[in-house]
């Protein structure tokens, strides 16, 4: 009996030390479960701070890209002041000796002029000395003026030619594109209703200076007589006179020369080829801006571009040529209003297809981080990817939009959330289409590695060739008058209602309509 009492009260001690235990552990896991839920809390904030700054980065990777741009174009500006500035001081000593040219013959002047009154001598020969003297004073006084103005400096005067008197800028020509974003640039210089063909060699230098083009000016100055040198000039006179072998800089100059002919004032003039390299940054294609730049293509070079420019810029991609065609298409129903894209959320909740073609880049990566797709965000940088791609390309669809976030295909309820986000905000009527486009004969869906190649001519079009106007040759990425008719008239075949007559890209003729039809 006493053996069982003391195993009992063994037992007894034993299962309350294992209850000590027990709660000890409880106790400990219950610290480390608080501790655990802590550091998930502070991984959670990491997360987010990370994706703000992955966001900063972004922007500041832009902004610096843009900065650098903006120098190297600052230091040509400055390399050209510099030798401007060179040339302004040879003049300068030159306009000196003309002054002391022109001192001399107002003394030889007084003389006959005095001898002439000392004696009173009225014959017919020393009248004609005077009118002679008088000519070549008149003419010293012209060669005077016009070597003022050709210093391309402000504040010289006729009879105020000291060095300290001597000041830069006021009297060089500022014409075209630089022009018309500040008028009063110009307007010392010459009346804007002067034609083109009427400016002198320094005024036709000085524009092209001022229109990025001021690699060529040298030669151009052993060239032009005036404006109309160049307005009379062949394509061929460009590359010879001028030495101008680029393709995109004889584009640029034609354009403008064109517009000076035809008196038309595009928008697009305004937008320079700085702007360019930005906009490139707001759809989404940074990597080419060195290209763009080089090629010095501005605002009106954007109207124009073809299959073979891009392709000479190094664009090869069949998407992101579809996305500079859709970025173009909008600047052209915004009229080239350099601000028509928005890079930040706004207050807008249910945005409409007409305020997401407006999506820059940017704002498509926060739209990404407001439907919780912020890890994935990133790996829209440089894909050409902006609201005038997801809302006109009809076979951008979600799937596309997947494959360029890199969201692997196993992960099926993260695609099918991406698919519900694009339907939200593209639209009913909008995916009808694209899922009818897509299951059309013949349908060829996007991918990245999908390339352009260069359009030719071929044999049965050379017997067509003097019939069609120049401009009927060119295949121009987005045709201009589409873009202006619908935009115009608000005429689409398209069934977008939120975007009606915004997209010729998608405007299709009824027998078309018949050939993409859903599949029986």
């Amino acid at each position: 009996m006493n053996d069982k009492e003391s195993f009992i009260h063994v037992l007894t001690d034993q299962v309350e030390a294992q209850g000590v235990k027990i709660s000890d552990l409880e106790s400990s896991l219950e610290e480390h479960q608080h501790k655990l839920n802590s550091t998930e809390e502070m991984l959670q904030q990491e997360r987010l701070s990370r994706t703000s700054l992955e966001s900063q980065k972004l922007d500041l990777m832009g902004e610096v890209s843009y900065l650098k741009l903006k120098l190297v174009d600052m230091e040509e500006k400055q390399i050209h002041g510099v030798e401007r500035q060179h040339k302004a001081e040879v003049i300068l000593q030159e306009l000196r000796l003309l002054k002391e040219k022109v001192d001399h013959l107002e003394d030889q002047k007084s003389q006959y002029e005095r001898r002439l009154k000392a004696t009173k001598l009225r014959d017919v020969n020393d009248t004609q000395v005077l009118n002679i003297m008088d000519s070549m004073f008149m003419k010293s006084n012209t060669v005077l003026s016009s070597r003022i103005r050709r210093t391309q400096s402000g504040g010289l005067q006729g009879e105020d030619l000291e060095p300290n008197h001597f000041r830069r800028g006021g009297l060089r020509a500022t014409a075209g594109p630089r022009l018309t974003r500040t008028p009063e640039s110009g307007s010392t210089v010459r009346d804007m209703n002067t034609p083109f063909s009427q400016w002198t060699r320094e005024q036709v230098c000085g524009w092209l200076e001022d229109y990025g083009l001021g690699q060529y000016v040298n030669l151009t100055r052993q060239w032009v007589d005036n404006g109309q040198t160049l307005l009379s000039a062949r394509p061929q006179d460009f590359e010879k006179e001028m030495g101008l072998k680029h393709p995109l800089h004889r584009k640029k100059l034609q354009l403008a020369l064109r517009g000076f002919s035809t008196k038309a004032m595009e928008k697009s003039s305004e937008l320079d080829h700085i702007w360019v390299t930005r906009w490139l940054d707001d759809i989404g294609l940074p990597q080419y801006k060195d290209q763009f730049h080089e090629g010095r293509v501005d605002g009106r070079m954007l109207q124009y571009l073809t299959v073979n420019d891009l392709l000479f810029l190094k664009v090869t991609s069949q998407l992101h040529h579809l996305s500079i065609k859709c970025a173009i298409h909008v600047l052209h129903v915004n009229k080239f209003n350099p601000h028509c894209l928005r890079r930040r959320p706004g207050e807008e909740r249910n945005p409409s297809p007409s305020e997401v073609i407006q999506w820059s880049n940017h704002r498509v990566m926060e739209w990404l981080r407001a439907v919780d797709l912020a890890e994935y965000a990133p790996n829209l940088r440089g894909s050409g990817v902006h609201g005038g791609l997801i809302i006109l390309e009809l076979r951008f669809s979600s799937e596309t939009l997947a494959m360029l976030l890199n969201i692997p295909p196993q992960k099926t309820l993260l695609r099918r959330h991406l698919a519900t986000a694009f339907t939200a905000l593209v639209g009913t009527q909008a995916t009808r289409e694209k899922w009818e486009y897509a299951n059309a004969t013949g349908h060829a869906p996007l991918t990245t590695a999908a390339k352009v190649r260069p359009k030719k001519l071929g044999f049965t079009h050379f017997s067509h060739l003097r019939k069609r106007r120049p401009d009927d040759l060119a295949d121009y990425i987005c045709p201009i008058d589409s873009v202006s008719l619908s935009a115009m008239n608000g005429v689409s075949h398209q069934p977008y209602v939120g975007v009606r007559g915004l997209s010729p890209i998608l405007d299709r003729e009824p027998e078309r309509r018949e050939q993409v039809g859903p599949k029986s």
